[in-house]
């Protein structure tokens, strides 16, 4: 079925298939040793024996990719995700693997890719700037998780044998803690915070742990905050959607089966993204968050000055119901937000922190109060895995580990004897009772304040 023929100084394996329109076609395969021949060949004749053989084939990875996204990505992923993985294949994995046959990527053309990832640059976009020279190692991670769906889909498919991008080499991740604020923080942040929009979208992040998207797309029909609401403290938000920017071929390629709304244009012409409201990425996303006394009367407050604002604007004023939105009513988009964010940190000398870092800030605060009612708040945070709530947000501030500190010092270097810490959880029992051991003392050794006593207690 096979054989091998030597060419110059190397050996070529020579076998008939048949293609996929059942035309016969002759394959020479090229190897340097007579050895790699023979084990080609054994394998070939052994693949075509057992029905597993997967005849040669021209396909390109951007070809190959190109069908990926359609048939697969386009049934499964969201309008987010779509953009994102799309946005990782045309910006680093065609420009590097684009042109290389299909069948000829392998486990080292793959670590040969992950070196050459880890010296690119980061594309940078009209909404996002690079903050590193080279793809940080999660990006390069993302890149590798794509490829291995989409590898998969191959295999499905029956274009290759195996995945190469099972087991990759990733580059080492330095694991680090996300800094966050403590309660004194976020307060000095708003007693120092002049802009009434962040300060509501602080308020939120933490007392409701909504992350941005969720924060800007909030509207008024999901706040429930009467009279009655907070005099029973049942007031309450829902968080069903959230505002994002998706690219327009995202919406091109998926439809509008997850667009709650869609923002008009504010200039005509060719955009290559659309301004929306959308439904969460999970369902443990939509969520009803109570909310505590104080943030309610903000919240009242803060949409009396935007009824304000919106009979002072008139017809210039656009109302899309949100709760936080511009002075035209337009959107108020996450980099606003974190463009005053970062003012307000210069301004008021506060530690260097991201904006979510807030919602990691609330998950921490929220476990030290219900004393580590996981499931608790892991209904705020929205969550699909409680185990996301603990080993990702549960930060543990440095004041409680410094009193884990002083405790362990009181309960066992400062008492050896360990009965003593038990005498001492004991003693209020026990001063009583060293108090009545010393007024019988007393009465034994003054037999007039005896009969004092008990002239007393018979006169009662």
């Amino acid at each position: 079925m096979a054989s091998i023929q030597k060419r110059g100084k190397k050996y070529a394996v020579i076998y008939t298939y048949e293609d996929s329109t059942q035309t016969k076609r002759q394959k020479w395969e090229s190897f340097t040793t007579k050895k790699e021949a023979l084990a080609r060949k054994a394998q070939v004749e052994n693949e075509i024996n057992n029905g597993t053989f997967i005849p040669p084939s021209n396909v390109t990875v951007a070809e190959f990719l190109k069908d990926f996204v359609e048939l697969y990505g386009s049934k499964r992923w969201g309008l987010s995700a779509y953009s994102g993985n799309t946005g990782l294949i045309d910006n680093y994995i065609d420009p590097i693997l684009g042109e290389y046959n299909i069948q000829d990527i392998n486990r080292r053309v793959v670590d040969r890719f992950i070196l050459e990832l880890q010296k690119t640059a980061p594309v940078n976009t009209q909404f996002r700037k690079a903050r590193t020279e080279t793809l940080p190692p999660c990006t390069i991670e993302k890149i590798c998780k794509v490829m291995h769906c989409a590898f998969r889909q191959a295999v499905r498919w029956d274009m290759i044998p195996k995945n190469p991008f099972d087991d990759v080499l990733l580059p080492k991740k330095e694991k680090k803690v996300r800094a966050i604020w403590t309660v004194d923080i976020i307060r000095q942040a708003l007693d120092n915070c002049s802009d009434g929009k962040l300060f509501i979208a602080i308020n939120l992040a933490f007392a409701c742990s909504l992350r941005m998207g969720e924060i800007t797309g909030l509207t008024w029909d999901c706040v429930h905050i009467t009279d009655q609401d907070i005099a029973k403290d049942d007031a309450y938000i829902i968080v069903n959607k959230e505002l994002a920017r998706v690219d327009q071929k995202a919406i091109a390629a998926l439809g509008e089966k997850d667009i709650l709304f869609m923002f008009p244009r504010m200039i005509k012409g060719k955009s290559t993204t659309r301004l929306v409201l959308k439904k969460p990425k999970t369902e443990t996303s939509i969520r009803k968050i109570w909310l505590p006394k104080t943030l309610a009367y903000i919240l009242r407050d803060w949409k009396e000055r935007q009824e304000k604002l919106k009979e002072f604007m008139g017809d210039e004023y656009v109302d899309y119901n949100l709760v936080l939105a511009l002075e035209t009513g337009r959107p108020c988009e996450d980099r606003v937000i974190g463009n005053q964010f970062e003012r307000l940190k210069k301004s008021a000398g506060l530690p260097n922190v991201v904006f979510h870092s807030l919602r990691h800030s609330s998950t921490t605060y929220k476990l030290k109060l219900n004393h580590g009612d996981i499931k608790a708040t892991q209904g705020d945070t929205g969550h699909a895995q409680a185990q996301m709530v603990t080993e990702v947000y549960a930060h543990i501030l440095d004041e409680e580990r410094k009193i884990n500190a002083q405790k362990f010092e009181v309960a066992f270097y400062a008492n050896p004897d360990m009965r003593k810490v038990e005498q001492e959880l004991r003693q209020p029992e026990t001063e009583q009772g060293t108090d009545l051991q010393k007024l019988l003392t007393q009465l034994q050794e003054n037999p007039e304040l005896a009969a004092q006593l008990k002239a007393l207690l018979n006169a009662k």
